[in-house]
């Protein structure tokens, strides 16, 4: 393709229709939701379809700009019928000034794993590892993949739905051992339900 033909689309629906015509079979969907274009792929067709977006002429994607995991274990008020845990891709082309989501679900829930694109976007390697420290989510072939946020030693993933409040364990400062000491969480659970005022003329208000 010459570059007088590339489709310079900073609007999303003549990007949309550009990655459909470069990805083909690999689109499970392209949706415009306020002037954001998602794209969504199979686990196992992401990172070809990232090198794609990467190297095609009329994508040019040189920036990844954000990555991080999802937990739709409650989306919908749980009526979500789909796979637990995904990883969502921010990408960015300055030289055509478009912007893209890419959305990837991981196919196993008990062990959630996706590819990884650090080879690709040198950015995508603390995301990922954030990912997995806070989501649990694997990703295959990143070259140093460990907790980036919490301690070590910490247990679970604290941004799962299913993560307590309170966590597993608590720690503190012990003065007489003069180190810090991990013990059980101490705090009895509880329920916060935020207050809803309905009284009419509240605070002079009509």
């Amino acid at each position: 393709m010459s570059e007088t033909a590339i489709l310079y689309a900073s609007n999303p629906d003549a990007l949309k229709n550009t990655l459909a015509a470069l990805l083909g079979e690999r689109v499970q969907s392209l949706d415009v939701d306020r002037d954001e274009l998602t794209l969504v792929v199979a686990a196992a067709d992401y990172l070809a379809t990232m090198q794609i977006l990467r190297d095609a002429p009329e994508a040019r994607f040189e920036q990844l700009i954000d990555l991080c995991g999802m937990d739709y274990q409650s989306y919908g008020d749980g009526r979500w019928e789909g796979p637990r845990f995904a990883a969502v891709v921010h990408l960015l082309s300055v030289s055509l000034n478009q912007r893209v989501r890419v959305r990837v679900f991981c196919p196993e829930d008990d062990f959630p794993v996706i590819d990884s694109v650090s080879a690709l976007w040198a950015s995508a390697n603390w995301y990922e590892r954030e990912a997995f420290d806070l989501y649990g989510i694997v990703f295959e072939g990143h070259n140093d993949l460990r907790r980036i946020l919490t301690d070590y030693g910490f247990i679970g993933h604290p941004f799962r739905k299913d993560f307590p409040l309170s966590g597993h364990v608590e720690m503190r400062y012990d003065a007489e051992r003069a180190r810090v000491v991990y013990e059980p969480v101490t705090i009895e659970p509880r329920e916060v339900t935020p207050r809803v005022i309905r009284e009419d003329n509240y605070g002079g208000l009509h």
